[in-house]
């Protein structure tokens, strides 16, 4: 599932391309495209102006003329994709938009192999989309609250791996870089939270910052062409993975070969030397 470097990375192709475009047609072409809560159509969208993106966590949104947004979470496979007539059309559309500018169109599309994807328009509520309120702030965010963020892992007794899945605690964070965040802290992905200082978890809140970063600055992480930018680019930070997915390769800090675990099923890949269980 793309995580915030591949939704930023989304997000910042889609203000680079569309901001100023007016929609002139909006269709949707399956019957999971559009969310059950959208309150309306996506035909409602012609005539909206494109003022810019947005993002919170995973979800990232375009901002209207209109008292209202288009929200989009890209689930397991969803994209958005600008489509040339130099590239390879895209082979599972789900939605798609005619957009135009003084003299200057495009065509942008919604494609989603596996459907788990959706777009929804919605009001926002202090700036947030509906769908994403119960969302919190990332470490991106300027509204994260580091010492708020702290606290909230400290009350709970859960494992690390699972608090930082917990998109209501610190959003962003998926199965990728959670493994290479803790990686990187040197923190077993089992140790619970509780026992975690709160100099340890700033370690890991800014770690997880960290990597994170230099995800978004090589595009993102693709291990196949369900994640591509909207310019149909794959991100090239898997060959900076130093945990995940390296299961019996060795570290690239002490040489132990990593480890992989399932618990809450998913798999967590670690070194058993570097990341002692507290």
């Amino acid at each position: 599932m793309p995580e915030l470097p591949e939704v930023e990375t989304v997000r910042r192709g889609l203000a680079h391309l569309l901001t100023g475009y007016r929609i002139s047609q909006a269709s949707q072409l399956h019957p999971r495209a559009v969310k059950s809560e959208s309150i309306a159509p996506l035909a409602t969208l012609v005539g909206a102006k494109i003022n810019g993106t947005n993002r919170r966590g995973k979800f990232l949104w375009l901002t209207l003329n209109r008292p209202y947004v288009l929200v989009a979470h890209l689930g397991m496979s969803g994209q958005f994709l600008i489509q040339e007539r130099n590239r390879p059309s895209a082979r599972h559309i789900r939605a798609e938009f005619q957009l135009s500018r003084f003299l200057q169109k495009r065509e942008l599309v919604f494609n989603d192999q596996r459907t788990f994807g959706w777009l929804s328009i919605e009001e926002v509520h202090n700036n947030i989309p509906t769908s994403a309120q119960h969302i919190a702030p990332d470490p991106f965010d300027q509204l994260f609250d580091k010492n708020r963020t702290i606290h909230n892992y400290q009350k709970r007794n859960i494992k690390i791996k699972s608090a930082l899945l917990n998109q209501e605690i610190m959003s962003g964070v998926g199965n990728i870089y959670a493994d290479e965040t803790l990686w990187r802290a040197k923190v077993h992905p089992e140790t619970n939270t509780s026992d975690l200082t709160s100099k340890k978890l700033s370690k890991i809140i800014e770690c997880a910052r960290q990597v994170m970063q230099e995800a978004i600055e090589k595009g993102g992480t693709s291990f196949d062409d369900l994640y591509i930018n909207v310019n149909g680019e794959s991100g090239y930070f898997e060959q900076s993975l130093a945990a995940y997915g390296q299961e019996n390769q060795p570290c690239p800090r002490c040489a132990r070969l990593i480890s992989r675990i399932t618990f809450g099923g998913r798999s967590s890949h670690f070194c058993s030397k570097c990341q002692v269980k507290f």
